[in-house]
């Protein structure tokens, strides 16, 4: 299995909205995922509920697992995935990822 980590920092205000907004449309964003490419297997969201994280804290968090290397490709290659990285890429200052290969 493939593990795909992503977290971001994001700007203050992006979009016309707060930091906030825009971490909870992400979120319902990154979520719908799930719904509309079927080479995710699970999908977990994360809002940073720490509001005096300073620096060394992101933001959103994005925890994705696929059966294997395959349907991950299949995952970066979808139009939904790129639709929601456009957004993404108008409201993050950073981005961090990890892949990973999880032993079942």
């Amino acid at each position: 299995m493939i593990r795909h980590i992503v977290m971001w920092k994001l700007k203050e205000e992006a979009e016309g909205a707060s930091l906030k907004k825009n971490a909870e449309k992400l979120k319902l964003i990154l979520e719908g995922l799930r719904i509309n490419i079927e080479e995710i297997k699970d999908v977990e969201v994360g809002i940073q509920i720490t509001e005096d994280g300073g620096k060394e804290s992101c933001d959103v968090v994005l925890i994705c697992d696929f059966m294997t290397e395959l349907d991950f490709k299949m995952y970066t290659r979808s139009p939904h995935h790129k639709k929601a990285t456009d957004f993404i890429k108008t409201v993050a200052d950073k981005r961090y990822f990890v892949d990973y290969k999880v032993d079942l």
